[in-house]
């Protein structure tokens, strides 16, 4: 419904986008560089003047393929934002560009040296407590084989928000496996070894698809709420992000291919990267396990199946959320929602 207020508020945003570029505040948490090396940078963020640190650190694991801003997205909308206001020591760990020099990468490079050496610097950093592990996407799955890699210690726990870890469970890729068996699974090797990989512009695309609804309704939703300025704002951020996704490395793309998607290994809790099975069972760690309610890529079924995979673990917590795949982790819902619940998990078991 039309009012005088709604209307002077349009006319304010208009304006506000048409003179500085936009209405999201982009200001990134500010953090320092404590380690790096191929394709790992690692991060602590800074908390605010006058909050104490409290509880063990939290490192943030972003999937491949896109920036490290998917947890501080913008402010007000920001998972960093969040947990550093409360006094979380948070860590995260960036990837970088992936060029072609990199094609020959694959998974074991992120779950054997990446992820270990991001654990431990934040451990180290934080004078020797153990790290809550946060992993969105791609990102949780690489966080619970790292665990299953390394082990129990320094990892305090895991939590994973909006990972697939069963495929078939998936209605968006449901009909390309036709297609796949159909060409003796060799449907998209042609691709992946003439460019290295999957290209930037294909990752964005991709991304773009699996909210194809949103993309079609998008310029009806701007219209609705030209007078709603977090609504204009968040929808800025996530443009903006999904522009800034970078490339998958070729040997990767062959691996999450055959195995994850052509295979369904993870659902079977096994993965075998350079010659060596990882089982899931071997994770110990308490898990919360969180999923969109309207998510595509990682639907609640595809998501819930890890809590199947993870009979060792100390304990395994299934949650669901408002939002899709990205604005379950850092939507506008994400704030009274999905954060809520990792708040009260990590919270939990440093008073235990």
């Amino acid at each position: 419904m039309l009012t005088l207020d709604t209307i002077q508020n349009a006319v304010a945003n208009v304006a506000h986008r048409w003179l500085f570029g936009g209405l999201a505040d982009y200001r990134p948490v500010p953090r320092t560089l404590l380690d790096e090396g191929r394709t790992r940078s690692v991060f602590a963020y800074h908390l605010p003047d006058g909050v104490a640190p409290t509880g063990n650190p939290t490192l943030l694991v972003p999937p491949l393929a896109v920036p490290d801003s998917c947890f501080d997205l913008r402010r007000g909308c920001s998972v960093v934002e969040h947990l550093v206001g409360r006094g979380r020591p948070t860590y995260s760990v960036e990837y970088g560009e992936i060029t072609f020099n990199d094609r020959a990468l694959g998974l074991e490079h992120w779950v054997d040296e990446v992820l270990p050496n991001a654990v431990a610097t934040a451990h180290e950093h934080s004078g020797g407590k153990p790290v809550h592990v946060v992993g969105w996407c791609l990102g949780g799955i690489m966080s619970v084989l790292t665990a299953a890699r390394m082990g129990a210690w320094p990892i305090a726990s895991l939590t994973v928000i909006a990972s697939p870890f069963d495929v078939t469970a998936i209605p968006l890729i449901a009909p390309l496996r036709p297609l796949v068996n159909a060409t003796g699974g060799h449907a998209l090797t042609p691709l992946y070894r003439a460019f290295g990989g999957i290209p930037a512009p294909l990752v964005r695309r991709a991304f773009q698809v699996s909210a194809l609804d949103k993309q079609i309704t998008k310029p009806l939703a701007i219209a609705r709420n030209l007078g709603d300025r977090e609504f204009l704002a968040q929808l800025e951020a996530v443009e903006r992000f999904t522009a800034n996704m970078v490339a998958y490395p070729g040997r990767t793309v062959a691996q999450l291919y055959h195995q994850l998607f052509r295979a369904n290994s993870l659902a079977e809790g096994t993965l075998t990267l350079a010659g060596r099975q990882i089982d899931l069972d071997r994770v110990k760690q308490p898990t919360l396990v969180i999923a969109g309610e309207s998510d595509a890529i990682a639907p609640v079924k595809a998501a819930r199946k890890l809590v199947d995979l993870l009979p060792e673990a100390a304990q395994v917590r299934f949650e669901t959320a408002p939002g899709g795949h990205l604005g379950v982790l850092t939507g506008r819902a994400a704030r009274q929602a999905t954060w809520p619940l990792v708040d009260e998990f990590q919270d939990r078991l440093d008073a235990a």
